[in-house]
């Protein structure tokens, strides 16, 4: 659905220079309890890490150019408006820290993209555990079994499998280790399963 241009490191190295991939994992690791709903605010954490590592820009710009640069991919855009064209469900099932999930919402214009949002802070659990399916089935309010999920991660679909969906291993991205990659890919993999577009 999304991605960060060059990746988190190439936007990250400007500000932490060597101390880059230190800094990243740390920062992941610092990511993990919000990406499930503990208390606490990642600009917080954030500040503490830059602060430790050295780095001298403030903390809105080293995460506005690491977090929220990402890019939503506009034909994968394009295929999620066709699929509610035809008359299905289009949603986002997400792990996501609150900061970046409320940027993703409102920023990315995902609340108006997508019928239903499932982000893992808002969830409690995030994917790959099957109960973050399971959640999100019940948001949906749909039998598991009555979703096809779509994810870049083979260990997502094998966990949304795992409850009863039916789950592609796509990806947009021809170079990713996907099952399917590219938008033709995509639509011909959704008419197979019976989404006409």
């Amino acid at each position: 659905m999304q991605h960060l241009p060059g990746g988190s490191y190439a936007a990250a190295e400007p500000f932490l220079g060597s101390s880059t991939d230190e800094f990243l994992r740390a920062a992941w690791r610092a990511e993990g309890p919000l990406l499930v709903g503990a208390d606490g605010d990642f600009l917080t954490v954030l500040t503490g890490l830059l602060e430790e590592h050295g780095a001298t820009a403030s903390t809105d710009e080293v995460y506005t150019a690491v977090w929220n640069a990402i890019e939503t991919n506009r034909e994968t855009a394009e295929v999620v408006r066709r699929v509610r064209a035809a008359g299905y469900g289009a949603h986002l099932g997400t792990n996501q820290a609150r900061n970046r999930g409320a940027f993703m919402r409102t920023g990315l214009g995902y609340d108006d993209l997508f019928d239903v949002s499932c982000y893992s802070y808002d969830l409690g659990v995030a994917k790959p555990d099957p109960e973050f399916f399971r959640r999100c089935a019940e948001r949906i309010g749909a039998d598991p079994r009555e979703i096809l999920f779509v994810d870049d991660s083979a260990r997502n679909v094998a966990a949304a499998r795992s409850v009863g969906m039916t789950a592609l291993h796509w990806s947009f991205d021809p170079a990713a280790e996907a099952d399917h990659t590219g938008h033709d890919a995509l639509v011909g993999e959704l008419a197979a399963h019976g989404v006409h577009l």
